[in-house]
C-alpha cells in the first residue's frame, strides 16, 4: 500500500522517494508545518482579524490583501462545507495508495464527498502543483473505495495564501496518477537521475543523487 506522501514525492522525483523510503521518512510534518496548516480550519475567526493579529499568524500575504483572499473563499458554493466539514484528519485506505485527507466535504443534496489536503506552501499561478495533482487523484479514489461511489475531484487549500483549487479526476489527472503508481512499484534499485538542476537546490537528498534541484518537501514549504 503506497503512502500518499510518498506517491507525492515520486510524482516530483523518483530518485528521492527511493531515498526517503530507504532512510524511513514517513513523511510526517513538522511543527512549524502544522501551524501553517491549521490556518485552514480558522477561515471565519482570520477573515474577521484585525491587522495586528494577523501579522502574528503565519500568512503569506499582507494582512489587508489576506482578508480579501478570504472574502473571495467565502463566495464558493463551497465555503460552509469548507468551514464545516463532515470530518477532519481521515485517514484513508484506497485499493492502491492510502494516507490523509485534513478534511472532508460532505456535498449538498446527494452530490458526492470531497476530500482536501491542505498545503502549506504556495499556490502556482494557476492550478495546483503536479504532485499535488497526484495526490488529489489518490485520495479521491480512496474514499470513492471507501464509500463505494464515484469522487470525481478533491480539493488542494493553501491556507496561508487564502486559496483553494479543485484538482478534477480527468483523463489527463488519471493518466499521471497511474504513471506514478507504476513508478513507485518498479523501483528496485535508485531510479535514474533527473535531468533538471532548477529543481532541487535544496534537497536533502542532493548529495546521494547528485542532482542540485528542489525537492517536493522544499517546493511545498515542508
Amino acid at each position: 500500500m503506497i503512502a500518499f506522501s510518498a506517491l507525492a514525492r515520486a510524482a516530483y522525483c523518483p530518485r528521492q522517494q527511493y531515498y526517503a523510503d530507504r532512510d524511513g521518512d514517513d513523511g510526517q510534518p513538522p511543527p512549524t508545518v502544522r501551524k501553517r496548516q491549521s490556518l485552514a480550519f480558522r477561515y471565519p475567526e482570520l477573515r474577521a482579524a484585525d491587522d495586528a493579529t494577523l501579522a502574528a499568524e503565519p500568512v503569506d500575504r499582507p494582512p489587508a490583501a489576506y482578508r480579501a483572499a478570504l472574502d473571495r473563499l467565502a463566495s464558493r458554493e463551497d465555503w460552509t462545507e469548507l468551514v464545516d466539514p463532515a470530518a477532519r484528519e481521515v485517514r484513508l485506505t484506497g485499493r492502491e495508495c492510502r494516507g490523509v485527507a485534513h478534511k472532508i466535504l460532505p456535498g449538498n443534496e446527494g452530490d458526492p464527498p470531497t476530500p482536501s489536503f491542505v498545503s502549506p506552501g504556495q499556490p502556482p499561478d494557476r492550478g495546483v502543483w503536479h504532485p499535488q495533482r497526484v495526490r488529489a487523484v489518490a485520495m479521491a479514489k480512496a474514499l470513492a473505495w471507501e464509500r463505494e461511489r464515484a469522487v470525481p475531484s478533491a480539493l488542494i487549500e493553501y491556507p496561508a495564501h487564502g486559496v483553494v483549487r479543485r484538482v478534477d479526476l480527468t483523463t489527463r489527472n488519471k493518466a499521471a496518477y497511474r504513471r506514478t503508481i507504476r513508478t513507485v512499484r518498479g523501483m528496485d534499485g535508485p531510479p535514474p537521475r533527473i535531468d533538471d538542476d532548477a529543481k532541487c537546490a535544496a534537497c536533502d537528498y542532493r548529495e546521494a543523487c547528485g542532482v542540485r534541484s528542489r525537492s517536493l518537501r522544499s517546493l511545498l514549504g515542508l
